[in-house]
């Protein structure tokens, strides 16, 4: 690897750290501009692309003990505007520069980074409930939090299977103030674990050259076409249900952003996973690992991700 790239993904990676401990900043009500307040969204950055990198370097260390050539991860920053939900980044990618030469090889690149990834995210959500701050965090957010009711837009995060169960088993309701999900995300850890789970399950739904359609392809064959039809309709049905609001329709199913996600898939990732060279069928232990993965999917999709109430 020449000099020339490792500075670009040295680069990538700075701007990205950078832009997530902006919106780290962001996410606690303190002014990102202001250079005196950088400090308080290391928290959040940190966590943020521990959880990024355990991801892609899982594809990565795969790669590269099959022998296939793969770059160093392109980190994607993104800038906080003031008014819009940011999270400071759009993830991070590798990519494959040869042929990835049986099915086996391709099932083992893709599923390594959803489980890097996944347990990374685990470590961060334990810490982050086992360790809730008091409830005068919020009163330095919100000082009038618990005498007024909330006024102007209102944010509120979804639910993910994982992420309550956590809440629940984690957390003493009696003596901890547990932040419902219209105040979550002021709370770096509880954020950005949520965003672990939310991104690794956009990874894992079973379509195209997503690690779900790297899976699908692997282990159910030609029927990945079938699968991938099938989460490609849902996903859109999701999306449309979070449109209905716009015909005067109340619904707290769906989210709007699925549609766009749809057309994502549908252009850019393609709905259906290109044949590798040797389709050997999987041993049956690689089986058992994608069908636990595929409960990963489960257990941390949020079929309604945001809610925005004006």
């Amino acid at each position: 690897m020449t000099i020339r790239k490792i500075l670009l993904h040295l680069s990538l990676f700075i701007a990205t750290f950078f832009t997530t401990t902006v919106a780290g900043v962001a996410w606690l009500n303190i002014d990102p501009f202001e250079l005196s307040n950088f400090a308080y969204g290391l928290p959040y950055s940190f966590s943020i692309l521990f959880i990024l990198t355990c991801h892609e370097f899982g594809h990565y260390f795969a790669a590269r003990y099959h022998g296939v050539d793969a770059t160093l991860p392109f980190f994607i920053p993104t800038p906080s505007v003031p008014g819009f939900m940011n999270f400071g980044t759009f993830g991070a990618i590798i990519k494959t520069q040869s042929p990835i030469p049986s099915k086996k090889v391709m099932f083992d690149i893709g599923v390594a980074g959803p489980i890097a990834g996944f347990f990374a995210t685990i470590a961060i959500l334990i810490y982050g409930f086992t360790h809730l701050p008091g409830k005068e965090f919020i009163l330095k957010i919100h000082p009038d939090y618990f005498t007024q009711t909330q006024q102007g837009i209102g944010l509120t995060f979804g639910h993910s299977l994982l992420y309550n169960f956590f809440g629940l088993i984690l957390t003493n309701g009696a003596t901890d103030f547990i932040p419902p999900m219209s105040e979550m995300y002021h709370y770096p850890f509880l954020c950005t674990g949520w965003f672990g789970l939310f991104v690794t399950a956009m990874n894992l739904i079973p379509i195209g050259q997503l690690d779900g359609g790297h899976l699908s392809y692997t282990m159910f064959g030609r029927n990945h076409t079938m699968v991938a039809n099938v989460s490609f309709g849902f996903i859109f049905l999701l999306g449309a249900a979070g449109l209905l609001p716009l015909l005067g329709v109340e619904t707290t199913i769906g989210w709007s952003g699925w549609v766009f996600w749809t057309l994502i898939l549908l252009f850019v990732v393609k709905l259906y996973h290109p044949p590798v060279e040797d389709e050997t069928e999987l041993d049956a232990n690689r089986r058992l690992i994608g069908w636990l993965t595929f409960g990963i999917l489960v257990i941390s999709f949020t079929p309604s991700p945001f809610n925005i109430a004006f």
